[in-house]
């Protein structure tokens, strides 16, 4: 009896050492999460002279705070001149900020999760699975980014300018409320940003030998499906179809990109085998 309850604390001890260690990590990046959050929200910038030299600093400043400037920017970029924002709720203001906040902290501290789950992943992964997670990290990066972007240029001034047609043809006043403004343009840039990972999840999966590339192109056509059933999903439903076969058509046109790289890497990946 003494035996076995010895084994099994043997057998534990691993698993215990493992996630005491993936609990250090995750604390680690969450404590950057949250100082990032604390900053963007409750911090602002100045400049000082010293020495004849113009210096930035930051100081706390709850009223013209990073993401403050973040949503006026938004403000004079993306609402149109006849849409009137309204503050509907009292806190409406700071759970906008809020918002904006957790937008930019995710991105200043996405670095430092990247590194913490590699740190705790690669000692137990293949050499081949090592590369994939290291060619990937920056398209990704680059992906989202990319959605984003599109999602800021595109959607949200094509929904704006929607929103003020079908609302003039009403006779009704323009509106909207300040907190479901800044809402609608984060939400879209992040999940436009997730939705562009699309050819990159169809690389890995060649990659790994899940799918092979001849797969994604005889089924192209639930490729495309697929694409539009996003495209319906993450599209805000208020421009009549526009939005969602703008969308469409351009994770379609990802998609043929993904067959294109998953048809690039099982050439490689023979040619390696066959060396």
């Amino acid at each position: 009896m003494t035996e076995r309850t010895e084994l099994q604390k043997d057998e534990e001890r691993p698993l215990l050492s493992h996630l005491a260690e993936l609990a250090i990590r995750l604390r680690r990046a969450f404590i950057t999460l949250f100082v990032a959050f604390i900053i963007f929200f409750a911090f602002g910038y100045t400049t000082i002279s010293v020495s004849g030299h113009v210096v930035p600093i930051i100081y706390p400043n709850l009223f013209h705070s990073f993401s403050d400037e973040l949503m006026l920017f938004f403000i004079h970029h993306e609402l149109p001149p006849q849409l009137k924002l309204l503050n509907l709720n009292p806190f409406d203001p700071l759970y906008a900020s809020a918002y904006v906040s957790f937008y930019m902290s995710i991105f200043i501290s996405l670095p430092i999760f990247l590194k913490e789950f590699w740190g705790f992943v690669s000692p137990g992964l293949y050499e081949h699975e090592k590369r994939l997670i290291k060619y990937t990290i920056t398209p990704a990066i680059l992906l989202f980014a990319a959605g984003s972007l599109f999602a800021y240029f595109i959607i949200v001034p094509l929904m704006m300018k929607f929103v003020v047609l079908y609302t003039t043809a009403l006779g009704v006043e323009p509106t909207l409320s300040l907190r479901a403004f800044v809402s609608t343009v984060v939400s879209l840039m992040m999940v436009t940003g997730i939705a562009f990972e699309y050819p990159l999840v169809m690389a890995s999966l060649t990659y790994i030998k899940v799918v092979k590339a001849d797969s994604w192109k005889k089924n192209w056509r639930w490729g495309v499906m697929g694409a539009f059933i996003i495209a319906w999903i993450i599209s805000p439903g208020t421009t009549g179809g526009v939005i969602e076969t703008t969308i469409g058509v351009i994770l379609s046109v990802l998609y043929f990109v993904g067959v294109a790289s998953a048809k690039i890497i099982e050439k490689r990946s023979f040619r390696n085998t066959k060396i």
